[in-house]
């Protein structure tokens, strides 16, 4: 995996001025052999954890329905016109299956980027905001809806697709927002892999043949790590463990959400603001 990432990191560097070129550069795979001789050794990159946040007490707690309750404000729910009102809508398709599913994809998208993108998972897992580490937490969250959705059958398939092109529309404007647009479809498209790929590698991670530590090994490479190492160091094990425990926690709340409030988008993922953590 860290391979692909150095591919497209390579490309991204050759824009000069480009802040997502400036964003990935401490991620470019190094050769530490040809360096042995260097007298100075390579500094390990520290992980502080926030002494507020209690790693060791987070994520431990049952899980349970990510549903949203009905008087929750955060519900999204769809327009329920009567009369001529409704008929029009029906004409213009607003009703339609497809209709819904694009609106849910939508709601959908709008949890999973409303995580991803507030300060609070950076500060409880002590992670600089870069823009791989942002990718790499959009993978994780997408990879949790798309499986979710898997358990629907061939109806939740179909809805994952529609998320799937929300999510890649919305990294293509981050990639040009970063200042690259030249052969954007180039770096789209291993991105595209780096997606899957990740995808492949937690599936497999959850497997119950999967070794006890394959999930924290994963969550190391393709969100923490900086040089390719396949196992967490000893400063970051702490916060790789934590994610660890909340990507498994937040796939089994996921699983106990029930199908119209996945569908339609009424859940949220894990509040990660009130750091006290030992309610997690």
């Amino acid at each position: 995996m860290f391979t692909k990432w150095s591919r497209v990191i390579s490309q991204f560097g050759r824009v000069g001025n480009s802040e997502l070129g400036r964003h990935l550069c401490s991620f470019r795979c190094r050769d530490y052999s040809k360096v042995a001789a260097v007298a100075e050794p390579a500094l390990e990159k520290v992980h502080n954890v926030n002494p507020q946040v209690n790693l060791n007490k987070m994520f431990w707690s049952k899980p349970h329905s990510l549903a949203l309750a009905p008087d929750s404000p955060f519900r999204v729910e769809d327009p329920q016109y009567e009369g001529f009102k409704r008929f029009m809508f029906k004409l213009m398709l607003f009703y339609s299956k497809q209709s819904k599913s694009i609106r849910g994809a939508n709601v959908i998208y709008q949890r999973v980027i409303h995580q991803v993108d507030r300060p609070a998972i950076y500060d409880v897992f002590s992670l600089e905001k870069t823009f791989k580490t942002t990718f790499s937490l959009l993978v994780i969250h997408m990879w949790l809806c798309l499986r979710r959705l898997k358990q629907e059958g061939k109806e939740g398939v179909e809805l994952g697709q529609y998320l799937y092109e929300i999510y890649n529309h919305d990294v293509e404007l981050r990639v040009s927002k970063a200042g690259v647009n030249l052969l954007l479809i180039k770096w789209m498209k291993d991105l595209e892999k780096i997606f899957y790929g990740n995808l492949v590698a937690y599936d497999a991670a959850m497997l119950p043949e999967a070794k006890q530590d394959e999930l924290q090994n994963v969550i190391w490479r393709n969100v923490f790590s900086d040089d390719g190492t396949s196992t967490p160091s000893d400063a970051a094990l702490l916060p790789v463990q934590a994610m660890s425990r909340y990507v498994r926690r937040e796939s089994n709340c996921l699983s106990l959400t029930d199908k119209v409030c996945m569908f339609s988008g009424n859940f949220m993922f894990t509040s990660l603001g009130s750091t006290t953590a030992d309610t997690v």
